[in-house]
């Protein structure tokens, strides 16, 4: 698959040539899925468990005589009712990590690398900015019709003075190669590739 590549302020500077492998798969709507699930999910915390009657570390001594002295016939001090006692019927520990086969996060990521090569992928030479400054960028983006949410993706780390001028433009996200993910990829309508992103992410399925 051949694309046009773009210098950063948007004039031509030649073609690529994108490997059908990783940018030219059919996407399928319940891989996808399936990888976003994995994903968001293992982004959740592990839900903290209460300390119930037998984890709070209190005496078990019985306190009082069985009979005659006017309370109830209480036998431990880590029962529920009372001041340190354990919780009744507290919460469990839950654990939301979820296992994906690696096959299916890399055809997921190959899927989203395509759709966004059907429509809303713009591939550029460098990141190399000649002001490095927020309201800059924001013009260059202008000129572009890059809106709405960009994504942008560099080789093996972010260009610095890009990092900072786009760091305070809103719904503008920038990531390394390695960091590219199918669900930052499918949120955004717009994917921007450098040129060395493209290496990276065509040796890392190669590889």
């Amino acid at each position: 698959m051949k694309v046009k590549v773009q210098k950063i302020d948007g004039k031509a500077s030649g073609d690529i040539e994108l490997s059908d492998a990783v940018f030219g798969v059919e996407p399928r709507a319940d891989i996808l899925h399936r990888v976003v699930t994995w994903q968001l999910e293992n982004r959740r915390g592990t839900a903290r468990p209460t300390r119930e009657r037998s984890d709070v570390a209190r005496t078990g001594k019985k306190f009082g005589r069985q009979k005659g002295g006017g309370t109830a016939r209480h036998g431990d001090r880590a029962a529920p009712i009372f001041i340190g006692g354990g919780k009744a019927h507290g919460a469990r520990k839950r654990d939301f990590e979820q296992s994906l086969n690696k096959k299916i996060r890399a055809l997921g990521l190959r899927m989203a690398l395509s759709s966004k090569a059907q429509s809303g992928l713009i591939v550029v030479d460098s990141l190399e900015l000649k002001d490095a400054k927020t309201k800059a960028l924001a013009e260059t983006f202008g000129k572009n019709g890059w809106s709405g949410k960009v994504l942008v993706i560099d080789g093996e780390t972010v260009n610095e003075g890009f990092r900072r001028a786009a760091g305070n433009l809103p719904g503008v996200n920038v990531l390394p190669a390695v960091g590219a993910n199918v669900y930052d990829i499918l949120k955004h309508d717009t994917l921007v590739l450098t040129k060395d992103a493209v290496a990276k992410l065509e040796a890392r399925f190669n590889g």
